[in-house]
Formats: structure tokens, C-alpha cells, sequence
């Protein structure tokens, strides 16, 4: 039975590993791979070589940091909640419309987004702004707008997947112990404090592990899309992914390409790593006491 996913994830997932080479390589499509020259790490200079490395690197672990934080609290709120409805048609519904931003591509976002915030024809500086005696702002000009903006997109889209799951986990919980507490004498705060977080953090361990793994890579549709690629804006839009994809897009140069990828791939690993080692000797030091 695990053979089909085995196979799959042999071919999805390792073989490609031996394109790494091409990090290493100054590609030339008539010798292929193998034979192009090798050039060390002159690909890499790509990313620590200019005045952009800071910005795109501070951005790219900053963003998804703060993404991480809030996505997990607000998806454990929202489960909570979730679960707190007794009501099966209302639950289900409530549930549908938390999942439902998770399940839109993020170009439809990025139109949803630019109806709320054109200069011309936006909801906001056409009726929101008016009728608070504020001028027009030009949102895709302001830089400093935008991690606002960027923030709550994501965890408007994203925190529906995590809800599921929080929630699943939850409704596993045994009632009894419910019960037990509430005997005594703990109310639904109390509840919740001292026997639903602590039954699902090992969920919220886990998914934030995954999360951390994945801190150099970005939502590329989320820093593309929805900016609308406003060059005005890559003070506070640019990161790693899109840096790349637009030095990919005017110089053609894959190698340098496979670099960036190497590059965040090397370092989620090692941060995924170091979290959980982290996790385990908070775990160790926990059972000592």
C-alpha cells in the first residue's frame, strides 16, 4: 500500500536532486548539463552580491515569521470557535466560508485586492475615504502601506487549511475530560486553556515546523500578483522568489536560479533542524520538572 507514494515520492521529490548541479554550472543548452563548465559559486554571487541581498532576505524571513505567528493563532481561534457551534448546518457553513479564501487563486485575489485599492475606481478612495474626509491615497505607490496590506491578505487566505486541521485535531479530543473539568469548577476559558491547547500542541508543533522549513520561500503570487508588480513597492515587496524571477526573466540565466533555490532549501533545513531541537529540549527540560 505504500508503494505508489513511495514511487511518487521518489520521482517528484528526489530525483530532480540531481539538478542541483546546475547551481554549480554555467549552463549551456548545446553540451547539456553535464558538460557545461563548471563555475563554483559564482551563481551564488547573484544574491550576496548586490545591494538587494539585505532587503529581499530581511523581507522574505520577516514576512513569513510574522505570517507564521499570526496564521497559527487566528487558525486556533477560529477552530475553537469552530468547534464551540453546536449547530451542524451553521458550523459547516462558518467552515466553508474560513476555507473558502484558501481555495482562490491568488491572481483572483490580486483583482479582489485591486477593486478595494484602485486610484481610479477603488472602494476605498472612492467611498471608504470620502466619507472619513480623507484624500486619496495612491496604494500602489506607498510603500509603507503594504505590509499591512500583505499581512492581511495572507492570513485572510490562509489561516481556512489550518483551521481544518486545528479542528479535526480538536474534535478528537475526548469529552470526558471536558466533563472532568468541568466538575472542577473550570469554565470555558479555563477549558480551553488547560486541556484543549495543551491536547493540540503537538499538531501546532508540527505544523509550525513545517512552516519554519519553508521560511525562505515566499507565496510568489502573493508578493507578485497582488502588488501588481509596482516597482514603487520592492522596497517592502521584493523577496527572494520574485528578486529572482525578475533577474530570471532579464538575464536567462537558470543557473542562477537554481542557486536561490539551493540556497533556501539549505537553510529551511537547517532551520527546520535547529527547531526541533529546540522543541525537544524544552520538551526534556518540561519532563525533568
Amino acid at each position: 500500500m505504500m508503494l505508489p507514494g513511495l514511487i511518487y515520492l521518489l520521482i517528484n521529490n528526489y530525483l530532480p536532486m540531481f539538478g542541483l548541479i546546475i547551481a554549480f554550472k554555467d549552463v549551456n543548452y548545446a553540451t547539456g548539463i553535464f558538460a557545461s563548465d563548471w563555475v563554483g559559486f559564482e551563481n551564488f554571487k547573484y544574491l550576496f552580491g548586490t545591494r538587494d541581498a539585505f532587503i529581499i532576505t530581511r523581507n522574505t524571513i520577516l514576512y513569513n515569521g510574522l505570517f507564521i505567528v499570526l496564521n497559527t493563532v487566528f487558525a486556533v481561534a477560529a477552530a475553537i470557535l469552530l468547534n464551540e457551534i453546536k449547530n451542524k448546518f451553521a458550523a459547516r457553513f462558518y467552515q466553508s466560508a474560513i476555507l473558502l479564501p484558501f481555495l482562490i487563486s491568488m491572481v483572483i485575489v490580486s483583482y479582489l485586492a485591486n477593486a478595494f485599492l484602485s486610484t481610479d475606481v477603488g472602494f476605498f478612495n472612492n467611498t471608504i475615504l470620502p466619507m472619513l474626509g480623507k484624500e486619496e491615497i495612491s496604494w500602489y505607490t506607498e510603500a509603507s502601506l503594504w505590509p499591512y496590506i500583505l499581512t492581511f491578505v495572507s492570513t485572510w487566505k490562509g489561516i481556512g487549511f489550518l483551521c481544518v486541521i486545528y479542528l479535526a485535531a480538536i474534535v478528537g479530543i475526548d469529552g470526558e475530560l471536558y466533563e472532568a473539568a468541568t466538575l472542577d469548577g473550570a469554565n470555558k476559558w479555563q477549558q480551553i486553556r488547560f486541556v484543549t491547547i495543551p491536547l493540540i500542541m503537538p499538531i501546532i508543533i508540527m505544523m509550525t515546523l513545517l512552516a519554519i522549513g519553508k521560511i525562505f520561500y515566499s507565496d510568489f503570487g502573493l508578493f507578485f500578483q497582488v502588488p501588481m508588480n509596482s516597482g514603487a513597492l520592492y522596497d517592502t515587496t521584493n523577496v527572494i522568489d520574485t528578486y529572482v524571477y525578475r533577474g530570471l526573466i532579464q538575464l536567462g540565466d537558470i543557473g542562477m536560479s537554481a542557486a536561490a533555490g539551493l540556497y533556501q532549501s539549505i537553510v529551511g533545513f537547517v532551520l527546520v533542524l535547529l527547531s526541533n531541537w529546540a522543541v525537544r529540549v524544552r520538551d526534556k527540560d518540561s519532563a525533568l520538572f
